[in-house]
C-alpha cells in the first residue's frame, strides 16, 4: 500500500496516510484516460447549432407563377432551398452529444489519473482544509505556501463554506467534493490536492 505524507496549510508534514493501492498504484491505463476526457468533454458540448428548413424560413407560401405558358421552369415557393433567401437542406440541427461510458471504464479512469498524479509527485494530502476566515487573500497566501498557487483542484468530502468562497475567485483553483471528481478534473489541473477524508473516501470508494 502507498504511503503519502500528511501535511497542513503551512506545508508541515504532520503525519503519513495509507492509500489503498488498487486505486493509487494501480496500472495507468491512457486508452481509458482518454475514453473518460473523451466522454466527459462530448457532455460539455452544447450542440445549438441550428439551420432552417424551407418550412422555417420566412417568405410567402404563394405559388409565383402558373405552371405553364409562361416559358419558365415551374416554381412552387420562394422558400425553395434552389432560391437564395430559402431553407437550408440537411444542415445542423440542435442535438445532444452525450453518450453512456461504462460505469467500471469510468472507475477505471478515475483510479488510472489518481495513480498517475501520485505517480508523478502531482498529488498531495491535507491534514484539513481549516480556514479562519472566507477571504480569499488568506487562502491564496496558504495555496502560496503549498507551491501550488495555480492549476489546483482541490478535493474536499463534505461541505466547507469558508474553503469554497475562499477559493472560487482564484484563477486556476476549483474546488470539488471527493463524490464528484472526475478524470477530466484531474488531469486538467497540474496539482491536486486532497484532504484527509477525502482521500480515505476515495481509496474505499473505488476499490
Amino acid at each position: 500500500m502507498p504511503t503519502v505524507d500528511v501535511i497542513n496549510l503551512e506545508n508541515q508534514k504532520v503525519g503519513s496516510l495509507e492509500l489503498a493501492a488498487e486505486v493509487f498504484a494501480a496500472e495507468v491505463n491512457e486508452n481509458l484516460l482518454y475514453e473518460s476526457v473523451r466522454h466527459h468533454m462530448a457532455g460539455q458540448r452544447k450542440g445549438l447549432a441550428s439551420t432552417k428548413t424551407r418550412h422555417e424560413v420566412a417568405g410567402s407560401g404563394k405559388k409565383l407563377w402558373k405552371q405553364k405558358g409562361t416559358g419558365r421552369a415551374r416554381m412552387g415557393s420562394i422558400r425553395s432551398p434552389l432560391w437564395r433567401h430559402g431553407g437550408t437542406v440537411h444542415g445542423p440541427q440542435p442535438r445532444d452529444y452525450s453518450y453512456r461510458l461504462n460505469r467500471k471504464m469510468i472507475l477505471g479512469a478515475l483510479r488510472s489519473a489518481l495513480s498517475a498524479k501520485l505517480r508523478d509527485g502531482e498529488l498531495r494530502v491535507v491534514d484539513a482544509f481549516s480556514l479562519a476566515d472566507a477571504k480569499t487573500k488568506n487562502f491564496a497566501a496558504k495555496l502560496a505556501k503549498l507551491d501550488a498557487s495555480s492549476s489546483v483542484l482541490l478535493v474536499e468530502a463534505g461541505d466547507n463554506r469558508n474553503l469554497a468562497l475562499g477559493s472560487r475567485n482564484i484563477p486556476g483553483v476549483k474546488l470539488v467534493s471527493s463524490k464528484e471528481v472526475t478524470t477530466y478534473d484531474l488531469l486538467k489541473h497540474k496539482n491536486v490536492l486532497l484532504s484527509k477524508s477525502a482521500a480515505e473516501k476515495l481509496s474505499e470508494g473505488l476499490k
